[in-house]
């Protein structure tokens, strides 16, 4: 903006004006980055309740009992954990565990778990009346185990996860609904799989 008396000269008003406006802007942003919510190694992480869904909560409302993050848990332990987690229908706090046990993972394996954790992310987005996403993470999920198939590590049952996964998504987007459907708690291992805790 120029000043009206003076064509092409700058207003210094207007300057001041944005300059007073970006220092508040950045004031504000700076309170809120240290009233956020943080877990013991300082990291931010939002302490609110949840619902079986992973949607934040009013504070002060009842919410379901989160696992912890960053917990290092045996490949069996992590796949028994998110199996009953799917099984109660609470897909987004078996993501959870999937993640961590991504994160964890030796480097040939991670891509597995990265793709199951997305497998209940599409989950979590038919739950969460999201077709659109839940479709996309579906098949991502289904990409990621892909190269899985033939060694099926720690006895996941990649080939039935995959078809499963194809087959739903291809419903969702054919526009059925899921409401009550079985399909929203896959096996993760075979049911001949002889892997058990600790193995």
């Amino acid at each position: 903006m120029t000043d009206s008396s003076r064509p092409g000269v700058p207003d210094p008003d207007h300057s001041r004006d944005r300059e007073r406006t970006q220092d508040r802007e950045q004031t504000q942003d700076r309170e809120q980055t240290q009233d956020r919510d943080r877990d013991q190694a300082g990291r931010a992480r939002n302490s609110r309740p949840r619902d079986a869904l992973g949607r934040p909560l009013p504070r002060g409302a009842t919410g379901l009992e989160r696992l912890p993050e960053g917990v290092w848990r045996t490949a069996a332990e992590s796949l028994d954990t998110a199996q009953h987690l799917l099984n109660t229908r609470r897909p987004f706090h078996a993501h959870e565990v999937l993640e961590d046990a991504w994160k964890a993972a030796r480097s040939d394996e991670r891509e597995l778990w990265r793709g199951l954790a997305q497998l209940a992310v599409g989950l979590t987005h038919v739950e969460r009346g999201n077709p659109a996403g839940a479709v996309s993470l579906l098949r991502r999920g289904a990409e990621s185990i892909a190269a899985f198939a033939t060694t099926r590590p720690h006895g996941v049952d990649v080939p039935g996860l995959m078809t499963w996964a194809a087959s739903l998504a291809d419903d969702i987007a054919a526009g059925s609904t899921m409401d009550a459907d079985v399909r929203l708690a896959p096996a993760l291992r075979a049911a001949d799989d002889k892997t058990g805790p600790g193995r």
